[in-house]
Order: structure tokens, then C-alpha cells, then sequence
């Protein structure tokens, strides 16, 4: 096991941190050390500011596809229109088809109230309450991101 490089640490040095910009060499870190490191660190140190702004565009630029392409809901194999996970949501609030955000809240609003921990006693109910917070979480973002609801 690699011990973090940083002087007096005996923890496992398990997080490689460049030792320069740009550069293949690496000091190994633990967790407390490399937090300490990360945030100390500037990206664009020795860079002209026509550089850093060039570079930071470059990033922008190669990464905002990702961005752009997100409201095409590539989450995974689904109805053609929604994600695995938003599927997985729609069978856990018990609904079929595909509904509108109307029908989704108000089958959230019914099983919440018969699961509720206040109303319906148990562990059983408890889990079952929190799975279908997170249905309707999973369901209400992914409008959200439709732009169907406002946020």
C-alpha cells in the first residue's frame, strides 16, 4: 500500500493529484490531504488571460453537447419517450400508459396518504412511502427538464 506523499501523513495514499500542470507526474494523496490540494489548486496558473479564456471556451464548447443533447432523454431503453428510470417511477406509482403530470401527481397524492408513516404503521409502509417520494422526484424532474413545468 502507497502512503500519501504529504509529510508526517501515514494514511493510504490513494489519490493522484498532478504535481504540474499538464505534466504525467503525480503525487498520491489521502482523502484529507487531496481536498486540501484540490482546493488550492488554479487551473489556469501560467496561462495570459487570452489563453485561460481560450481554453476555458474550448472546454465550454466540447462539453456543451452533452448539455444541448440532454433533453432528448437518453437515459436508457424506456417507450421511446421516457427514461428506464422514469418507467421504473410510472410502475412504482402504479400508473400505465402514458400519462399526463396531472394523473401522475394525484396517483402520488393518493399513495402517499395510504403510506404515509403517520397513517399506515409498519416498516413495510415507511419504505414504500419513500419509494414513492422518489417516483414522483424522478417523474417531476424529468418534466421539468421538458420544460413542461416551471422549477
Amino acid at each position: 500500500m502507497r502512503l500519501c506523499d504529504r509529510h508526517g501523513c501515514d494514511e493510504p495514499g490513494d489519490r493522484p493529484a498532478p504535481k504540474a500542470p499538464n505534466k504525467p507526474e503525480r503525487w498520491y494523496f489521502c482523502e484529507r490531504h487531496a481536498a486540501e490540494y484540490n482546493r488550492n489548486w488554479n487551473y489556469f496558473e501560467g496561462l495570459s488571460a487570452e489563453d485561460a479564456a481560450e481554453r476555458e471556451a474550448g472546454e465550454r464548447r466540447d462539453s456543451g453537447g452533452y448539455q444541448n443533447a440532454s433533453h432528448y432523454g437518453w437515459g436508457g431503453p424506456g417507450d421511446g419517450s421516457r427514461s428506464r428510470d422514469e418507467m421504473r417511477a410510472l410502475e412504482v406509482l402504479e400508473i400505465e400508459g402514458d400519462p399526463d403530470f396531472e394523473e401522475i401527481k394525484s396517483a402520488y397524492r393518493r399513495l402517499a396518504k395510504a403510506n404515509h408513516p403517520d397513517v399506515a404503521k409498519g416498516a413495510e409502509a415507511a419504505v414504500r412511502f419513500q419509494a414513492v417520494q422518489a417516483a414522483y422526484e424522478v417523474l417531476r424532474k424529468a418534466e421539468e427538464r421538458r420544460g413542461a413545468l416551471s422549477p
